[in-house]
């Protein structure tokens, strides 16, 4: 049993669901939400700060400010409580509830923005009112998550190794987009050493990070209205789309079998099912990456009226059927 004394040391690496039972299609979760801060990001943030202390950019003094949908939020203000710092979390009228009031709860702040910019949404004002904040006071500190390369470093030297280790055999593995950390650093490290796995970006219709139409989308975490830098696209074999209503229908099929995960969860599992589906599967396996837990998403894709408000009431019906 671990003995810590910093949330940021805890992290369970090894744990996966077979979704076989649930969806007809053989496919293994890689569950990353079981850290004190709920989500995949508190590898990326914990890099990315332990970076900026390195370099001598964080001291006593130092604000941390960062655009966020949610859980990078999250996993930020567990660390600048853990480490003694002050975090400002820049998010918009799409990030849940409960993840703010998270937040607060660490002894950080919540600026939300509501009027997106022409050109980049939401997303671009969150970024330009970080800008604005760090302009007007040299104590803001911005580790810039879209930019920043301890943002994918962090799941080279962790989240891909440790699927290698498990599955040996793995020749495909969908991963969900946002900064496209996850996604970059995972693919480096299969790329470099020669390994024939099939990378498959899984990403959020509405979103422009792989050229698509920019859209209405009401669910934070996966997709982006600014193209990621991080992003080269080289390393992408297959690029999957997810409508939101099939989020929620992946979510509600993953909690009738007993396991709640969250939004981006949700979209990663639609978009490999719906892959695995129309192109089966070869001699190896198939690994999916699961972000996010359910908890924080009660009020809205686990929420029957608001589900209902914005797709139908044909939103929570499961469109994929386990084989008999």
């Amino acid at each position: 049993m671990p003995v810590i004394t910093a949330p940021e040391n805890y992290n369970a690496e090894e744990l996966y669901v077979d979704l076989r039972p649930s969806f007809g299609q053989p496919l293994y979760l890689k569950c990353e939400g079981f850290n004190f801060a709920g989500s995949i990001k508190l590898k990326a943030a914990t890099a990315m700060v332990e970076a900026a202390e390195r370099d001598g950019r964080l001291n006593a003094e130092s604000v941390l400010v960062e655009s966020s949908s949610g859980n990078l939020g999250v996993a930020l203000s567990m660390l600048a409580a853990s480490k003694g710092y002050h975090f400002v979390c820049v998010t918009d009228s799409r990030c849940n509830l409960a993840t703010r009031r998270a937040i607060e709860a660490l002894g950080n702040d919540v600026h939300i923005v509501t009027e997106p910019t022409p050109r980049g949404g939401l997303l671009g004002a969150r970024i330009d009112h970080v800008r604005e904040l760090c302009a007007a006071d040299d104590r803001y500190v911005w580790l810039d998550q879209y930019r920043n390369p301890n943002n994918w470093q962090a799941h080279y030297r962790s989240t891909a190794p440790a699927i290698a280790r498990m599955f040996p055999d793995i020749d495909t593995l969908f991963v969900g987009a946002g900064t496209t950390g996850t996604l970059m650093g995972c693919a480096r490290y299969f790329r470099e050493r020669h390994r024939p796995v099939r990378i498959v970006a899984v990403d959020a219709v509405g979103s422009i990070i792989f050229g698509g139409t920019q859209g209405q989308r009401n669910l934070p975490g996966l997709g982006a209205s600014v193209r990621p830098v991080l992003l080269d696209e080289s390393y992408v074999d297959d690029v999957i789309l997810v409508p939101e209503p099939d989020t929620i229908r992946a979510c509600h099929r993953l909690a009738h079998a007993g396991f709640l995960f969250g939004g981006s969860t949700g979209t990663v599992v639609s978009g490999a099912i719906g892959w695995l589906t129309a192109h089966g599967h070869g001699s190896g396996t198939a690994v999916a990456i699961a972000p996010d837990l359910g908890e924080r998403y009660l009020d809205t894709i686990y929420q029957t009226n608001w589900v209902h408000g914005l797709y139908g009431e044909d939103a929570c019906e499961s469109r994929h059927h386990a084989d008999s």
